[in-house]
């Protein structure tokens, strides 16, 4: 048996519950050499955990797979503070303006932030040079399975993961 477009039902099927991404960036954006080489995903993974965790959403299986990153590693001749190279970690969040709206969550989650990236750099990263901040989007632009959504509809669909 066949769709009307010849896939098979099993395939058509298959398309219909495909979830386009709603995708949470993270950016993490280093100096090189502020973390030793090969520890940047346990970066990314212990930064997506928290920020779950904070948020109490661990587990949730619309969140979880929607919680994305990327990584940056610079050469020390590329990152500035006051104009002069130095060596420095950057935590960007981009979320709907409900996320880290809480000031408990975003003290928490910032406190969490530097210690990962002060602990995995063997204790060598200051943490003044450890910066963490959060980017939110415009209510109604943010999108889920297509669709833009508000963040009451955004928060629906987080609750039934």
């Amino acid at each position: 048996m066949t769709a009307c477009d010849g896939q098979s039902i099993t395939q058509a099927r298959a398309n219909e519950h495909k979830v386009e991404r709603n995708d949470m960036p993270l950016t993490l954006t280093l100096t090189e050499g502020v973390l030793p080489a090969g520890t940047e995903n346990q970066a990314i993974e212990e930064l997506t955990k928290s920020m779950l965790e904070r948020h109490g959403l661990t587990g949730n299986s619309v969140m979880t797979p929607n919680i994305t990153a990327t990584l940056h590693v610079l050469p020390k001749n590329q990152t500035f503070s006051g104009g002069k190279p130095f060596s420095g970690a950057w935590v960007e969040w981009k979320v709907p303006s409900f996320a880290f709206a809480d000031r408990g969550v975003q003290q928490g989650f910032f406190d969490d932030a530097t210690d990962i990236i002060e602990k995995l750099s063997g204790n060598k990263q200051p943490r003044n040079q450890i910066y963490v901040n959060v980017v939110h989007a415009v209510d109604g632009a943010w999108n889920l399975d297509g669709k833009a959504m508000t963040n009451e509809e955004l928060g629906q669909a987080i609750q039934q993961g």
